[in-house]
């Protein structure tokens, strides 16, 4: 279990991140056509999860806005954005914005991506939504880095996440 904090007030998350050099674990979340996506569905790229707790909060949109800048110079990369928001709002959001460059993914049916992944935050107003992470994913779906960011109003280190790629 993870401790963080939201505006300074302590919160746990399920369980721990997968670990560097581990496979990640396999997913089904609901993608904008509310069809499934699972992690095969990416293989032979290189992914960015950017995982948040709802893109209707200032932070996390921001994260969003930012990751779809950077995402235009990637190559080979996908950036794959996670939240329990019912693709509905992720979809409505991104074309508010103009974002074109990230995949937006739900986990509304079940939560089991948070789960699986061990970033379920579990006590406070935000329960049972994800936690902020950061986790990057070679092509094999092997894990190059991880940031459980420790403060959920906080934006993720970017410059530190893409230095693993």
């Amino acid at each position: 279990m993870a401790s963080i904090t939201l505006d300074g007030n302590p919160i746990n998350t399920n369980g721990e991140l997968p670990k560097v050099g581990t496979k990640a674990p396999e997913f089904n979340l609901v993608n904008s056509k509310l069809s499934e996506s699972t992690l095969q569905d990416f293989a032979g790229n290189k992914l960015v999860l950017n995982i948040f707790p709802s893109v209707e909060t200032g932070v996390c949109s921001a994260a969003v806005r930012k990751f779809n800048q950077i995402a235009g110079g990637l190559t080979n990369t996908k950036v794959l954005c996670i939240s329990r928001d019912l693709p509905f709002a992720q979809s409505r959001f991104c074309a508010s914005e103009g974002l074109e460059n990230v995949i937006n993914l739900s986990d509304f049916k079940d939560g089991s991506f948070g789960k699986n992944y061990g970033l379920e935050i579990t006590n406070g107003i935000f329960s049972g939504l994800h936690s902020r992470v950061i986790i990057i994913l070679d092509e094999k779906g092997t894990i190059t880095y991880t940031e459980q960011v420790p403060e959920i109003a906080t934006e993720p280190n970017y410059e530190k996440a893409l230095a693993s790629l």
